[in-house]
């Protein structure tokens, strides 16, 4: 079956996939775990085809290609740090990732860390070496501004670093609000996009925030990059993230040790040859979302998501899972509870049986699922711009026969992950040579 996709959204690889099933059938793959990695577009993936003629390093190389590189990775930093608000000042500074760029922020701060206990763990463990105070979020949004302003009140960290929408849940926080709690108080704030920069727009400016990460592989650019962008000041006098050549303005050796002068940010921490891919793909993506991160990808995914939810709680023995009772608004993530069955079971069987790809476990937010769960595994479904009715209606119909009927295969844990037993599929499709041998192989 063809998917059926809104015209005025951006196109993505792989919208038409068929993968097997353990019956021997073949179905298009509904795809529902964008929250963890979304496609590319299309038109990042031409992009980078585009560009890959011409590649060749950059900042340093004399070469017309090399030339051409450095445009092409100076102009994407301008336009990653238009699609996110950024102030004429800001810098914006190419990551791994959300999680590497977390890190970064880590080493620049010179003070105290607040944050809340539903984070992802990549702001909650960023802070080892710093001073970290964890607040308890309330039940209710509004107790969780209470709950800040009294921690703001007893550390007066120097940083508040906050989510900008669940990567379990999907809702947000009045982030507005939240910097201006945050800055009466002293403190500076940043915000972890990475799951709200593909769903809705983010202007640091605007929300006057002070930095943010997020990560290309959630936001349709999956070529291994993501960006910190924030307040100069810091990530200046901070030790160099990834020290090596292109960070130095100069190094000289003294009496048998090293004596370096350090490039400002962005330079001084993008060390060693740059991502230059990975940052045209991402600027790809922020050019092909910015007609329709207001209008079209909101409007696609809160009726879809609103679908999903509405279809599983009709679900006998599914439980939703949310933070709060008042949140302002929920991007397209759900996580569920079947009551019958092992999250990682419901999962196995999604995939192997009805071609659903969703995600299984705590969703590296420990501390979140063990107040939503008491410590259990969840289901999660989320949504990106191939999402279709037809993929959240196939999930409502697969978890309710799951339900009523159990799984129609077998399964075993191996290693801590359910899978069937048998496993018929070719689970490496795009292997080069032989598979004899290797562990784990059931052919």
């Amino acid at each position: 079956m063809t998917a059926v996709l809104s015209p005025a959204l951006p196109l993505t690889v792989g919208a038409d996939l068929e993968v097997p099933l353990v019956d021997g059938r073949r179905v298009r793959y509904a795809d529902l775990d964008a929250a963890a990695s979304a496609p590319p577009l299309q038109a990042v993936a031409d992009h980078v085809a585009e560009v890959l003629p011409y590649y060749a390093s950059v900042h340093r190389g004399a070469g017309y290609t090399s030339r051409v590189c450095t445009s092409l990775l100076e102009s994407a930093r301008a336009t990653v740090g238009r699609f996110v608000g950024a102030r004429t000042d800001d810098v914006v500074v190419f990551t791994r990732n959300t999680t590497d760029a977390v890190a970064l922020l880590a080493r620049a701060v010179p003070g105290p860390v607040l944050t809340l206990d539903l984070e992802h763990h990549a702001t909650l463990l960023a802070w080892r070496h710093t001073p970290h105070h964890v607040v308890a979020a309330g039940d209710t949004v509004r107790g969780t501004l209470d709950a800040l302003r009294d921690g703001l009140r007893t550390h007066r960290p120097a940083l508040l670093a906050v989510t900008g929408a669940s990567n379990v849940t999907g809702e947000t926080l009045p982030l507005t609000t939240i910097v201006e709690i945050a800055h009466a108080a002293g403190a500076r704030v940043a915000v972890d996009a990475a799951q709200l920069a593909p769903h809705r727009r983010v202007d640091l400016a605007a929300l006057g925030a002070d930095y943010l990460a997020l990560s290309g592989h959630k936001l349709y650019a999956p070529y291994g990059a993501g960006v910190l962008v924030g307040r100069r000041d810091w990530l200046d006098a901070a030790p160099a993230h990834l020290a090596g050549g292109g960070a130095v303005r100069s190094v000289a050796v003294t009496d048998g040790e090293t004596d370096t002068a350090w490039l400002p940010a962005p330079q001084r921490h993008e060390g060693g040859t740059p991502n230059l891919l990975g940052a045209v793909a991402l600027a790809a993506a922020c050019r092909a979302l910015e007609p329709v991160i207001d209008s079209a990808v909101p409007a696609h995914e809160r009726e879809l998501a609103a679908r999903l939810r509405a279809g599983l709680v009709d679900v006998p023995g599914v439980r939703l899972l949310e933070c709060f009772d008042d949140a302002p608004d929920q991007v397209a993530v759900v996580a569920f509870e079947v009551e019958t069955l092992p999250a990682g079971l419901v999962a196995a069987a999604l995939s192997a049986e009805h071609g659903i790809g969703v995600r299984d476990g705590r969703f590296c937010a420990h501390p979140l699922l063990d107040r939503l769960t008491g410590g259990r595994d969840a289901v999660r479904a989320s949504l990106g711009l191939a999402g279709t009715a037809d993929d959240v209606d196939r999930l409502v119909v697969a978890v309710a026969q799951l339900v009523a009927r159990g799984p129609g295969w077998t399964y075993a844990q191996r290693d801590g992950r359910w899978v069937p037993t048998p496993d018929p599929r070719d689970l490496d499709p795009l292997a080069v040579g032989t598979r004899e041998g290797l562990p784990g192989c059931d052919r």
